[in-house]
């Protein structure tokens, strides 16, 4: 079923991954925008979106924690799943030469031993104080929490904020050229779990279709950019079953 992509993938030079929420379900974190997602459950009244907006958060970094703090700070809790690992398998064997550009927060392809990750909205894995900039690990932030405290700076006792892009945020210029870059030399995009509704990182795949290159995306959901793939699987786990049984058995 998946021999096309195998064949794909040998005869490449360069290849990068976009991975999105859907990834991270296998490991029992919620996506946004499905059904049961974070967007589909109001707190306080107030719809996540609200509370994910960096003007919101200045104002109010106290009821953010208290949502957070079910959501995102328990991440720690999920392990790698065999999306992770076989990513880090594929990296270590030369597969993705330009490296995993990642929608997600949650640090588990860093967990999973990857090297060249690209969190393009942000990591939870550590918070900097929004008064004098020194970085606070995700450890001191979970804590303060989960002891219903606001992580605040233990220098100037300013507000820790996470270090992951609002709303109203910009992404990190450097880091979007860079993806840009990767995009536009790469012969072969795998996407991965992202229905690609997110703008600029939606659009990173776009770069590649202008240039005629192979894209493979395994999605559950229909994305703008299906037309333009060379290969459209929806199914993540048994797409990354085979993905890992052609691994073993070609570099064991």
């Amino acid at each position: 079923m998946f021999e096309e992509f195998f064949s794909l993938l040998e005869k490449s030079k360069r290849q990068v991954v976009l991975t999105g929420a859907g990834v991270s379900t296998l490991s029992g974190i919620p996506d946004f925008r499905s059904s049961d997602g974070l967007y589909s459950k109001e707190f306080g009244h107030m719809r996540v979106e609200e509370i994910l907006d960096i003007d919101f958060f200045k104002e109010h970094p106290d009821v953010f924690y208290s949502w957070a703090k079910d959501n995102w700070y328990n991440i720690d809790q999920a392990e790698p799943n065999i999306i992770h690992k076989t990513l880090k398998k594929a990296e270590d064997i030369g597969f993705i030469t330009e490296g995993i550009f990642t929608q997600n927060i949650d640090f588990l392809h860093e967990r999973a031993g990857s090297r060249k990750v690209f969190p393009l909205h942000g990591t939870l894995e550590r918070g900097y104080c929004m008064n004098c900039h020194s970085y606070h690990e995700y450890k001191e932030i979970s804590n303060a929490v989960h002891s219903d405290k606001l992580p605040i700076c233990s220098t100037c006792k300013g507000v820790i904020k996470p270090d992951i892009v609002f709303y109203g945020e910009n992404l990190d210029m450097s880091l979007l050229t860079r993806a840009e870059n990767a995009f536009y030399n790469a012969d072969l995009v795998i996407v991965l779990g992202s229905s690609l509704v997110v703008n600029p990182a939606a659009s990173l795949p776009y770069i590649s279709a202008r240039k005629g290159r192979n894209i493979v995306i395994v999605n559950r959901d229909d994305t703008y950019l299906d037309s333009y793939a060379k290969l459209r699987y929806r199914d993540l786990k048994s797409f990354f079953d085979s993905f890992s049984e052609y691994l073993e058995k070609n570099n064991p």
